[in-house]
């Protein structure tokens, strides 16, 4: 067993345009101030990096890891959730997300995917001038409209929709086994990918990739009323990530699963800082580190009530909390007897 690495903290959700958030030293500073010793780096937003340079260039790499180390920081990994979305879109989504990508390719929904492909292999290759070994996107959606099966699906939609979505991920997937770096695909409702089932039908459509693997997120699953734990048990192998987000599902007489077209605040399932949901943190640490997870624990911060600068705080200090350093020996060490296979025997009765 190893002990996980972190706090790490996603800094998607903290960037903006006011400093210290506008850049990434800015950034670095404030997270270390927060107890964070590594990041989770967007690569779609330019505040923090710049992708293609960071592809290209091992110098501007090196600059940015020493920036970091500066603070006491390490990269954990870099993420590419809006270029993952638009790999695989459906056309309800066309100008919702048209705003994921440059303007350039607005309106032109085949120039904006060849936009994300690029940008994920772009994304492996910078990852492994990082010295990371995992990435984490999103799968995107052709598939999400249909989720209810009614109107009823015609025969063979669903496998169709699958067999596109393996068939544009399969080259992404071998650029990244060719950099060495493991895709981890974030199981999250609108995702063609958002449960376990999902996951095992993309993956035999990719021929089981070695590559294809899972960003687990329990805040997700527990929205779908989806057993957390035992996901974990299910797919351990697959599990290189890990971000750490709690959720409540609290359904009444007026409204479920599916929201009621109501605000977070609103609805009844809703993200909270860690420790105020119904997660149990405890034993999904437990077995994470049971099942030799070797990766870091992120905060993902989303909550519709706490201030963000309180929750980055009380985030951190909830992930170092929990981290389990593994023990060096077995506790019982001191009553274990040295091997001698003849008293074995004579304590068989042989």
């Amino acid at each position: 067993m190893r002990t996980l690495k972190g706090p790490g903290v996603f800094l998607a959700q903290f960037a903006g345009d006011e400093p210290p958030f506008n850049t990434l030293d800015g950034l670095a500073g404030w997270a270390a101030e927060k107890g964070f010793e590594g990041v989770q780096i967007p690569t779609w937003d330019s505040r923090v990096i710049d992708l293609e340079l960071a592809a290209e260039s091992q110098t501007y790499v090196d600059d940015i890891k020493g920036k970091l180390a500066s603070h006491g920081l390490a990269v954990t990994d870099l993420a590419s959730h809006l270029q993952g979305q638009l790999v695989a879109l459906h056309p309800a989504f066309d100008l919702p997300a048209d705003s994921f990508a440059p303007k350039a390719v607005h309106r032109n929904p085949a120039a904006r995917q060849e936009w994300a492909v690029r940008q994920l292999r772009l994304a492996a290759t910078a990852s492994r001038r990082f010295g990371l070994d995992r990435h984490v996107t999103f799968s995107g959606t052709l598939l999400w409209p249909y989720l209810y099966p009614y109107p009823q699906w015609p025969d063979g939609l669903i496998a169709d929709g699958f067999e596109e979505l393996a068939r544009r991920w399969r080259p992404i997937l071998d650029h990244f086994d060719a950099e060495g770096v493991d895709l981890c695909y974030e199981i999250h409702p609108t995702e063609d990918l958002h449960d376990g089932l999902t996951f095992e039908m993309f993956l035999e459509r990719v021929g089981n990739h070695a590559r294809c693997n899972i960003m687990y997120d329990p805040s997700h699953l527990v929205l779908q009323s989806i057993d957390y734990l035992a996901y974990i048990d299910h797919y351990h192998e697959r599990i290189r990530a890990f971000h750490v987000k709690d959720a409540e599902f609290r359904p009444n007489g007026k409204t479920g699963a599916y929201g009621g077209y109501q605000p977070w605040i609103s609805r009844a399932g809703r993200f909270r800082s860690p420790g105020d949901g119904q997660v149990d943190f405890g034993a999904i640490f437990s077995k994470l580190t049971a099942h030799d997870f070797d990766g870091w624990a992120v905060l993902e911060w989303e909550c519709a009530l706490k201030h963000p600068e309180d929750g980055a705080r009380e985030g951190a200090q909830f992930i170092r909390n929990h981290i389990i350093r593994v023990a060096d020996r077995p506790f019982d060490d001191f009553v274990k007897a040295d091997a001698d296979r003849a008293l074995n025997r004579r304590i068989l009765g042989l």
